[in-house]
């Protein structure tokens, strides 16, 4: 990228259920592990606070084919995340840290979520900035856009 421009990973999609059912799936425990983590991936979460300046860690482990690829351990992806901003309906802010040695995956990576009312649902829509150089951009479109797959399969349901 040049000088001054900042990288924005974005994804979106409509869901089909109300803004209320997305907000209590990007706000509940057993939610979020369900539908968070991007396909061939399984979270847990270990620690749970949902209120602004909460937050959660949650590792996100890949299967055996693709161990080494994870930024904590061989197999996995640890990640600090704290609520920032938590509006009912319409948006989530988080801040995200990878729990990572490697200095390519430092920095603290901000996560808006924004749920628009539409007549067939909601749009949702998520913009990170601060992403790691480490995280490669068609990588991490790639990963946010499964997960808002998942996202909708888990309220449509």
């Amino acid at each position: 990228m040049g000088g001054s421009e900042q990288r924005v990973d974005r994804a979106g999609r409509l869901v089909r259920a109300s803004a209320a059912a997305v907000y209590a799936a990007m706000t509940g425990r057993e939610a979020l592990e369900t539908w968070l983590p991007p396909e061939g991936m399984t979270g847990r979460i270990d620690s749970f606070d949902p209120r602004p300046g909460g937050g959660y860690r949650m590792v996100l482990t890949y299967p055996g084919s693709q161990a080494g690829r994870g930024k904590s351990t061989g197999n996995s992806d640890v990640t600090e995340t704290g609520f920032v901003e938590l509006v009912p309906g319409e948006r989530v802010v988080q801040r995200v840290d990878f729990d990572a040695e490697a200095p390519a995956f430092a920095g603290t990576m901000t996560m808006v979520w924004s749920l628009t009312p539409r007549r067939e649902g909601t749009l949702v829509s998520v913009e990170a900035t601060g992403v790691p150089e480490g995280v490669d951009h068609a990588v991490h479109e790639e990963a946010l856009a499964s997960s808002l797959a998942h996202l909708a399969a888990h309220v449509e349901g």
